[in-house]
């Protein structure tokens, strides 16, 4: 059961921008390469013949274009050739002198192919600039200044109007030059990076290297250079807040993908797009925790435009109502099951795990209009289609068939098949509790905005749905039985937590709610780290979050050392296994996982350094946000709790635990609860 096409479309280049300065490699000394993850600005700077040449670079996303500023240290001294390229799909790539622009078209082919139009303004106050075919050469300059705009057959209704719509750009952008481009993204973007700041110590020794030779030292010896750490944070914050944006227009965002919007290729691995049964979760992770609510605007876009192909496969395949997602969707919303591979493919509960993101901007936010008009309209139709596929056996109720995403069991030897690899099984354990969290999230969606649920066809059975699912099972060497049986792994080491999503992201297995199960789920890590788990980057980044839920400082953040001696390239993209494709889901990742070891909120209480790690006894952070809308602040020093400053933003009641159950105080007082309100913070010392 597979849909046609049998794969989403890829996520594809626009082509390559050339500049040819006539330097030769060498001739350049001092060669300098820059990002500054706080201002979002970045620049190139190099010597070639006494002369110091400079690049700076900025994307303003309030405006829409791509700035770029050269210079030359030596007046007139900057020549340069500047041309568009892709070697496909172009219907033209023209070069207009006077007018002192490129203009290249890309047509395309096949249903739902995507036309555009790439644009390139160049000006000069000094240097005199030549069209020649397809290329601007500019010769005897001391300044130069390109700007650069994409506009897509996605954003727009017709070639005409994306073709204005560039033009309108780039005048503009011409108009108000490139210090006023500059300043205004500079501006931009700090207003989101700096709301949180880290610092987990420095060394001067190795925070003053170059980004390649850190990522290589630090191999070696991690407790070197804390600082790098903190760089990788930020770095990933600053990755989440570039690729993620409204920009498209309503309902047109565009969510990062499994490159993030980084890929450099025609045939981009797993096809550059949106993986849900893990990868697209991971990239939004950091959102509300890092205070960064804005970026997941481009994936309730893409939710809704999965709900309209969602409905109709449902129909189509299921004989349903409601909606359905499997494993990948595309731009478009594709969510029909595709990769003709059973275990990753016939499994369709992503819309359960992708409608966790909106309930938790609720609790992070508080805002209830989101939450009635973006998130109940959706979970309406995930109940209308769970309401449909669950049916009873052995007195529960059942979702199937389904997989474990990606994982195998061994057939036992009492089956027909004994002894050959299967993934496909009915009550998976991670179906369970997405459903269960999910109807969970419902009756309490429900509550805060009113809604009887007894006078709804559908919604009247959720309760009874949730209670009457297969709990959650130990299996006999104490792990979190991933199945309904206790299958043997034809993989023990697998790649996937998929058992595990009631430890993290969701809350279940909480030690703080179930020290049970919180047991079974470190066994269940430990089988996997034992048969060579968390190959991939972004499962060693999820390891390390498990473990802070679990509440073990040292061994969540020593995976995040192990993640950052494997898998970071020079420019601290992360490799998904060392020396293969860029992935970027383990960048965001490790962003969450660092602020998991901070603070926690999802057992109902502002739990203030749960899993501090001994390699960082000292330290502070400020800025993070904790469910319940308080946005808190950290020092301590030694690894025990200097302060805490809690900030409340909606007047809800605080209730607070700190480290391992220290005993503290709240504004001087002996307790761990006290009303807010609004605007006000709230100081936690130890006693």
């Amino acid at each position: 059961m597979y849909g046609i096409p049998p794969q989403n479309r890829w996520y594809s280049v626009t082509g390559n921008l050339l500049l040819d300065f006539g330097h030769k490699a060498e001739q350049i000394s001092n060669y300098e390469r820059w990002l500054d993850t706080l201002n979002g600005n970045t620049g190139v700077s190099y010597d070639v013949n006494g002369v110091t040449y400079t690049r700076e670079i900025v994307a303003n996303f309030p405006l829409g274009v791509i700035a770029a500023r050269f210079t030359a240290s030596k007046n007139c001294s900057l020549n340069i050739g500047v041309s568009l390229d892709r070697d496909r799909g172009v219907i033209s790539n023209v070069a207009i002198q006077g007018a002192n622009n490129i203009t290249m078209d890309i047509g395309g082919s096949g249903a739902d192919a995507i036309p555009f139009t790439a644009g390139l303004r160049v000006v000069s106050n000094d240097g005199t600039i030549k069209a020649d075919g397809s290329a601007l050469n500019i010769t005897k300059a001391s300044t130069v200044d390109l700007f650069l705009d994409v506009e897509t057959s996605f954003q727009w209704s017709s070639e005409s109007d994306w073709k204005a719509g560039l033009v309108n750009k780039l005048d503009k952008a011409v108009k108000r030059g490139f210090e006023s481009l500059k300043a205004e993204a500079i501006s931009d973007h700090q207003s989101l990076m700096e709301r949180v700041a880290l610092d987990l110590g420095s060394n001067n020794s190795t925070s003053s290297q170059p980004t390649d030779k850190r990522v290589s030292a630090y191999a070696s010896n991690p407790n070197n250079d804390p600082e790098f750490v903190t760089l990788s944070f930020q770095f990933g914050r600053h990755l989440l807040v570039s690729a993620s944006r409204d920009t498209g227009g309503p309902g047109l965002g565009v969510p990062a993908n499994l490159q993030g919007i980084w890929n450099d290729r025609y045939n981009p691995p797993w096809g550059s797009k949106f993986t849900v049964n893990i990868n697209t979760e991971m990239n939004y992770w950091l959102a509300e925790t890092t205070d960064l609510p804005e970026t997941l605007r481009p994936l309730w876009d893409l939710m809704y435009r999965s709900l309209d192909r969602g409905s109709e496969v449902a129909t189509k395949m299921y004989g349903c109502p409601g909606y359905v997602s499997h494993h990948n969707l595309d731009l478009w919303g594709d969510s029909a099951p595709h990769d003709s591979g059973t275990a990753y493919t016939i499994w369709p509960s992503s819309n359960l795990w992708l409608s966790q993101h909106m309930m938790e901007h609720y609790r992070f936010t508080g805002d209830i209009t989101f939450l009635r008009e973006k998130a109940w309209p959706l979970f309406q139709d995930i109940a209308a289609f769970f309401d449909c596929y669950l049916f009873e056996f052995n007195g529960k109720w059942t979702s199937g068939p389904s997989t474990s995403p990606e994982n195998v069991f061994i057939i036992p030897k009492d089956g027909s098949k004994a002894g050959s690899k299967e993934s496909l099984d009915i009550s998976i354990t991670m179906d369970n509790s997405l459903l269960r969290e999910f109807f969970s999230n419902v009756i309490e969606a429900a509550g805060i905005l009113g809604v009887d649920l007894s006078t709804d066809k559908v919604l009247s059975k959720v309760e009874a749905y949730r209670d009457g699912l297969r709990p959650t099972e130990i299996g006999a060497r104490g792990q979190i039985q991933e199945w309904r049986h206790d299958y043997t792994e034809a993989e023990p080491g697998h790649r996937h937590y998929s058992h595990l999503v009631d430890l993290f992201p969701a809350r279940a297995m909480s030690p703080l709610i179930n020290k049970t199960l919180a047991n079974a789920a470190q066994k269940s890590i430990e089988l996997r780290l034992a048969a060579g788990g968390a190959s991939t980057g972004w499962s060693r980044v999820w390891t390390a979050a498990l473990y802070a839920r679990l509440l073990n400082g040292d061994k969540a953040y020593g995976n995040i050392q192990t993640l950052l001696g494997r898998h970071p390239a020079p420019n601290l993209f992360h490799n998904i296994e060392p020396g293969q494709a860029f992935q970027i889901d383990s960048n965001y990742g490790l962003v969450a996982a660092v602020a998991e070891t901070l603070v926690q909120s999802q057992a109902g209480v502002v739990h203030i350094l749960p899993a501090l790690g001994s390699q960082v006894k000292t330290g502070s952070i400020s800025g993070l946000v904790a469910r319940g809308g308080f946005q808190v602040s950290i020092v301590w020093q030694d690894g025990l709790l200097v302060e805490a400053k809690v900030k409340s933003r909606l007047g809800n009641s605080l209730k607070v635990r700190v480290a391992g159950g220290s005993s503290f105080e709240i504004d001087g007082k002996g307790v761990n609860e006290v009303e807010t309100t609004s605007g006000q913070t709230y100081t936690i010392t130890l006693a």
